[in-house]
């Protein structure tokens, strides 16, 4: 940074203060019979008096009219909520959908899933979920038989043939 000059650059004549006050009274005792008595302007009449009407006048204008720099606001709120409101509500439902239950599924369905999918279930855990009472040899065998060819095989193969309870009409 530059130094500062610390000296000041204006001057003042020598005692210039002291005898200020001095050469300002005798001034202003020469001077007051030099000071005009009336003012230098005239005012008309009433003039303050109607002033405040004429730049009154002089103001009024016609408003101009207001353009607004966004008229479709309001419409971009509106189509927002909505937009909002309906995506609200393909969400419920989306969510209130029903879980799906065993009777929705379809039978093959069922059937694909037992295939797939090992079941760790013995044959006594089997017999116990499906009901015996209301099934068919039939209904559980691909290939129709004979009731001939079933009794002729099971005396084959079954040591016991009376411990199969079979109601046998012949």
């Amino acid at each position: 940074m530059n130094k500062m000059n610390k000296k000041n650059p204006f001057k003042t004549p020598e005692n210039y203060f002291e005898s200020f006050e001095s050469r300002l009274r005798a001034k202003l005792s020469e001077g007051i019979s030099d000071i005009p008595k009336d003012e230098g302007f005239s005012v008309p009449e009433g003039y303050f008096d109607s002033v405040h009407e004429s730049i009154l006048k002089k103001l009024e204008t016609d408003e101009p009219k207001v353009i607004k720099l966004n008229p479709y606001k309001k419409f971009y709120y509106v189509a927002a909520s909505i937009a909002a409101i309906l995506l609200v509500a393909i969400v419920i439902n989306l969510k209130s959908d029903t879980e799906p239950s065993f009777e929705s599924l379809a039978v093959s369905d069922i059937d694909r899933y037992f295939e797939n999918n090992e079941i760790e279930l013995s044959t006594y855990e089997l017999a116990e979920v499906i009901p015996v009472d209301e099934l068919e040899v039939y209904d559980i065998m691909e290939n129709r038989f004979a009731e001939e060819q079933m009794v002729d095989y099971l005396t084959e193969n079954i040591e016991d043939f009376e411990a199969l309870n079979l109601d046998y009409n012949e």
